[in-house]
């Protein structure tokens, strides 16, 4: 009986512990779970609890003090670690986000004020600890003897397969249970169906032994045709596909492999009207950040609205929010989906990449430019624009210090323009420039942040919250810098031929969603919604063409490619050419998803929208799943390398 007791409060000790935190945890987040779901946490948090109360009762009392307080202090970390984590990116973290160094660094430095404000709940996660440390000898719970361990071992072996046999249950259903274990690596689902403490094992699990994602193919084009009962009239013009006489040369390396059968089995985009309307104009690209349309309006913002509202307009928009900066910039050059497994690489700057934007309009004659108004080697930029062609890129400290103040935070993206459009403003031959703001970076208040202290007055007067305010504040220096290209470009009669291409990296997430819907004409989640934006494709001559098909970040290089008649393979990207036949979809950072039938939401397995089939849901899924996990793939075996060179 002494021995049942022991074990019950060694046990229970870790298992109410955790569950307590779980629950705490998803009842801040918000997070939707089911039964399964719930069944599961508790069988893993018992089989947790029995390993741990192994390994802090072997000896003496003093030293399994010391190992139980570090282990309940340990659990308390790693929640505190996700919440203050996902409350600076709102994203979750992952071990392979450690290696993202200067990453890191900007969380750290922004950890402590989050933490500050979030006081309250760091100290309900590390509830358990605390009351261990004033209970403890209430406890009275002694070393574990031999019968202890067998029983422990007892409970683990029958605890294992009830908990399969619950995994089992969820195998029809997408992105539950029986996927995240074995098909589907997303933190986000994984936190959110499994618990925090299992997803921390899965990915420490993946990042030591790697795991293997299906491929099972898809034509979503045949699919939509043959479900659609009233059929288009087909057009005149044949249009050609964009798409390349590859050689898929053998290999012994399985993973390219497996993108040569992908590609293979993808049908290609097909040029459109659309096709080369821009052959030969120049082509300023800008990634501009926390750039939104919640912070565009006619009075204060008059040339983002302009360009937001003419030429090419994209109603159904969206910029997924995949690991700040980085993640988006991989988007918008790569026109791949990025992933935290893959972002190290592309950091590095050693991939290949033949139709990087400098690389290909540097072969078509172009010059080409590329600056940014921060520091040049943060998050190793300087390393992966050389990637993508830009050998002469300039930002803050290897020389464009000389030209604007890099001694302010933000940088002002209206100096930098400014500063940087002669180099190329009167080339004699078609120029590329690509920019990458800073201006509308956080934190957003007036004390903290340069730009919107300076644009202070013109926000002062609205109904806002300072935050929104100072998120305002910040576009109005965006605004101003394209006032300045537009006026520049005009006064070299450069304007006429000359596209203008602006995309945001992500949404303001340092903004709370009530500050954002303050700025937004519409109620937005903080799923979906909150990625919904506006994409500037741009020229003085071009008439109003509304756009409604889904689309996303990723989409936009390969659109731009279709637009200035570039020779490219479209299956060689997530995104799709917007303007072409290609079925539209956005796809979110947890695998949710929008087409023009509704707005699938993974984390609840809900669709909003028409009335469709399972078979559309499941097909979707598997596209979403194809196109992140090729993404992935592309990166990790230098793909292009081995493709073109």
């Amino acid at each position: 009986m002494e021995t049942f007791k022991n074990i019950c409060k060694k046990i229970g000790l870790y298992l109410l512990s955790i569950l307590f935190l779980e629950f705490i945890f998803k009842v801040i987040m918000s997070s939707a779970c089911s039964l399964n779901n719930i069944i599961n946490t508790f069988l893993y948090s018992m089989i947790i609890s029995a390993f741990l109360a192994i390994v802090s009762n072997i000896f003496k009392e003093k030293i399994n003090y010391v190992i139980t307080s570090i282990n309940l202090f340990v659990i308390g970390l790693l929640f505190s670690i996700q919440y203050v984590f996902y409350d600076v990116f709102k994203v979750y973290f992952s071990l392979t986000n450690v290696g993202l160094g200067d990453q890191a660094l900007g969380f750290i430095q922004q950890a402590v004020s989050v933490i500050l404000r979030n006081i309250l709940y760091i100290i309900l996660f590390m509830l358990p600890f605390i009351l261990y440390l004033i209970f403890r000898k209430k406890l009275n719970i002694k070393r574990n003897s031999i019968k202890s361990y067998i029983i422990y071992f007892i409970i683990i072996i029958l605890t294992l397969p009830i908990m399969y046999i619950n995994i089992l249950a969820t195998k029809e259903r997408d992105n539950d249970l029986y996927e995240l274990y074995f098909k589907v690596n997303e933190i986000s689902l994984n936190i959110n169906k499994l618990g925090v403490l299992n997803s921390y094992f899965l990915d420490f699990y993946r990042l030591l032994f790697g795991f293997d994602i299906k491929i099972n193919y898809i034509d979503i084009q045949n699919y939509i045709s043959n479900e659609t009962e009233e059929k288009e009239i087909p057009e005149e013009i044949v249009y050609k596909p964009n798409q390349l006489d590859l050689n898929f040369s053998e290999t012994s390396d399985i993973n390219i492999n497996t993108i040569n059968d992908y590609v293979k089995n993808e049908t290609s985009t097909l040029q459109n009207k659309y096709t080369g309307i821009f052959k030969d104009y120049n082509l300023i690209y800008i990634t501009a950040e926390s750039f939104s349309e919640i912070g565009v309006s006619k009075e204060l913002t008059p040339t983002l609205y302009k360009l937001t509202h003419t030429g090419f307009i994209f109603d159904n928009y969206y910029t997924p929010n995949a690991l700040s900066t980085i993640g988006g910039e991989f988007q918008s050059l790569t026109g791949l989906y990025p992933d935290s497994n893959i972002l190290n690489i592309w950091r590095s700057g050693t991939n290949y990449f033949p139709y990087g934007l400098g690389n290909i309009y540097k072969n078509m004659g172009y010059n080409t430019y590329a600056y940014h108004n921060n520091d040049y080697r943060f998050q190793d930029r300087n390393k992966y624009l050389a990637s993508q062609g830009f050998s002469n890129f300039l930002g803050c400290y290897n020389g464009l210090q000389k030209r604007i103040n890099c001694n302010i935070w933000p940088q002002s993206d209206d100096e930098m323009i400014n500063a940087t459009i002669s180099d190329y403003l009167y080339s004699d031959v078609p120029f590329l420039a690509y920019y990458m703001t800073v201006s509308g970076h956080f934190e957003y208040t007036f004390s903290d942040n340069y730009m919107a202290y300076k644009h202070r007055n013109e926000v002062q007067n609205l109904n806002l919250s300072e935050a929104a305010k100072a998120y305002v504040a910040t576009q109005i220096e965006l605004d101003r810098a394209l006032n300045s290209l537009l006026i520049k470009l005009e006064e070299a009669n450069k304007l006429d031929k000359t596209v203008i291409v602006l995309l945001a990296d992500h949404y303001p997430y340092e903004l709370d969603i009530n500050s954002i819907n303050s700025l937004s004409s519409y109620e937005r989640d903080e799923i979906v919604g909150v990625n919904h934006n506006a994409l500037i494709i741009w020229n003085n001559k071009l008439e109003d063409i509304h756009i409604t098909k889904p689309c996303m970040s990723s989409d936009v290089l390969p659109t731009v490619y279709n637009l200035f008649g570039i020779e490219y393979d479209s299956r060689l990207y997530s995104g799709r050419d917007i303007l072409s036949d290609a079925y539209g979809v956005a796809i979110m950072r947890n695998r949710s998803w929008i087409t023009d039938k509704g707005i699938y939401y993974a984390n609840t397995g809900n669709f909003v929208g028409e009335e469709i089939d399972s078979e559309y849901i499941k097909n979707m899924n598997l596209l979403v799943n194809n196109r992140l996990h090729i993404s992935k793939l592309i990166l990790q075996t230098d793909y292009y390398r081995y493709l073109f060179k």
